[in-house]
């Protein structure tokens, strides 16, 4: 199931306290799509759906819809921070990837 790197959970957790959401959780979902596949969204959520899965991982609970918990199977959630930007990122080994994935044309 989804885990969540050394990293990525220190930063949830100062973020958790620093925005006085200790009880929330890391909510994943399908933001889009586009040619490189599912586009994934974060956001912290307090309100939990009877038919959510929910996964703990490095003392943080993640939720999401039951139709997507198979496709994060494999993924990790990272924090980065880059000449180009800081964030959360989802990594994930399983999604398509690579032009034409979404029935387009890359060219």
């Amino acid at each position: 199931m989804i885990e969540i790197t050394d990293v990525a959970a220190t930063e949830l957790k100062a973020l958790l306290e620093a925005e006085e959401k200790k009880d929330h959780a890391l909510r994943i979902f399908v933001a889009g799509m586009g040619c490189s596949g599912v586009q994934y969204g974060m956001a912290l959520d307090d309100e939990i759906k009877e038919d959510d899965v929910t996964v703990t991982s490095k003392d943080i609970k993640i939720v999401m819809g039951p139709d997507i918990s198979e496709q994060l199977d494999e993924a990790t959630v990272d924090y980065i921070d880059t000449e180009g930007g800081k964030g959360f990122i989802i990594d994930n080994p399983t999604a398509n990837s690579g032009c034409g994935s979404c029935g387009g044309s890359c060219h």
